[in-house]
């Protein structure tokens, strides 16, 4: 967990805490919910079948939430730009997160893989 670990510290604000918080909500929605170090970024696994992750998009330094499943979730918050699979949400790092809209789509998520639609391990 070092390099997860770096990743956050070696940033500056608000960055750093506007990803810090997001992390911190992820892993509030549900206690299977673990944070991994894949690809350079975080990850969010649940029952080890990838979930979620957070990343800075390049151009414009601007923190987003990639949710893995997003083709099967529909949430005005999320879009999925060029991508097949992967829908995203931006945030305004200065700004307060919308904390109920990201419950929402993670909830939404969820369920997901909950009800088995996601296949997971048992």
């Amino acid at each position: 967990m070092k390099e997860l670990d770096n990743f956050y510290h070696q940033l500056n604000e608000p960055l750093k805490s506007c990803l810090m918080a997001l992390s911190g909500i992820i892993l509030a929605q549900d206690t299977t919910l673990k944070p991994a170090w894949k690809y350079q970024i975080p990850f969010f696994c649940y029952k080890e079948k990838i979930f979620c992750y957070l990343s800075i998009r390049k151009k414009d330094k601007l923190p987003y939430l990639g949710m893995v499943e997003g083709h099967r979730l529909d949430h005005p918050a999320l879009i999925a730009e060029k991508r097949s699979r992967i829908k995203v949400m931006f945030f305004d790092p200065s700004e307060d997160l919308p904390i109920e809209t990201i419950d929402e789509v993670l909830q939404q998520a969820l369920m997901l893989y909950k009800s088995g639609i996601v296949k997971v391990k048992k």
